[in-house]
């Protein structure tokens, strides 16, 4: 696998700043809307969001991928956002970050059963040293093992599973289509399929403007906007390295949590960072040292 461009590098920060708000406004919004109809909603501002940019860049429907694409919303949108929408009525938001990092081990798996990527020493202990990491920063405290809570465990392993084994899938799909009409074919796909959900629950929901406002930023930027490059980075690195930024989410979740919520930061985030960051590195092969090497003006 060769190494990671700076760009690539830094394109996958980004997603993790964005994806790492997620799981506070999925708390948010979740309880209050119900999960069929936070998860229904996210996804079609993001299919609205990803429609508007497609007609702007006059782009086409991959229509004649229909059944693809289908099978990539089930596993990438459809079944990850319902399973963590309904896992937040019951887990905390730390723990929810912590399991979406087992996306990482599965599709390492995956991706070498697909022949697009190899099993490495260093990418286990990537593994290894980004699990620790995720530990020392969410800081997890104990809870009581309900059988609620185990289950809401559960949904977040499947979800993250769904995550892992379907990134390969799409590294694969983005040589046949755009990322733009990945990303806006998947969501498409998955709104079809959660809307009986939602339509049922939704005289049970409650639409307060604190749980609309976390819907449309996750709608519009963490699913539309985030998927959009997401699909971008992947069509120039491998599955794994793509993944990689399950790493980081809770490293921002906690930041974003400080900044905006006023929560105390404690040694393990420094830590904890510094593990993800060499986790991250193991992971994707990216090294700083070398990019700062190539950009350092040679003698005369």
């Amino acid at each position: 696998m060769r190494p990671v461009k700076t760009r690539h590098f830094l394109q996958l920060v980004l997603l993790s700043a964005l994806w790492g708000a997620s799981f506070l406004f999925i708390r948010i919004a979740s309880p209050v809307l119900g999960p069929n109809v936070m998860a229904a909603l996210r996804i079609g501002l993001a299919t609205l969001t990803l429609m508007g940019i497609m007609r702007v860049a006059n782009e086409p429907w991959p229509w004649r991928h229909w059944r693809e694409l289908f099978g990539l919303g089930t596993l990438t949108v459809a079944l990850p956002f319902l399973l963590y929408a309904w896992a937040a009525l019951h887990l905390p938001a730390g723990y929810s970050s912590l399991l979406n990092t087992m996306a990482v081990p599965f599709g390492v798996i995956a991706a070498a059963w697909m022949k697009e990527d190899t099993l490495s020493t260093r990418k286990w202990l990537g593994c290894l040293c980004g699990f620790a990491g995720v530990a020392l920063i969410v800081q997890l405290g104990p809870v009581e093992p309900t059988p609620a809570l185990l289950m809401a465990a559960a949904a977040c392993v499947a979800a993250s599973a769904c995550y892992g084994v379907s990134t390969t899938w799409m590294k694969r799909a983005t040589t046949r289509m755009s990322p733009l009409s990945i990303a806006a074919g998947i969501h498409a796909a998955a709104l079809v399929l959660l809307l009986p959900g939602a339509a049922w629950s939704l005289p049970e929901a409650r639409f307060t403007p604190g749980a609309l406002t976390a819907v449309a930023v996750m709608g519009i930027v963490t699913s539309g906007l985030a998927y959009w490059l997401n699909l971008r980075v992947l069509k120039h690195v491998s599955p794994v390295a793509a993944m990689s930024s399950a790493f980081m989410i809770p490293l921002f979740g906690v930041a974003w949590g400080h900044v905006f919520l006023g929560e105390a930061l404690g040694p393990g985030m420094v830590w904890g960072g510094a593990l993800v960051l060499v986790a991250t590195g193991l992971v994707t092969g990216f090294n700083p040292l070398r990019w700062l090497a190539a950009v350092r003006p040679g003698r005369s």
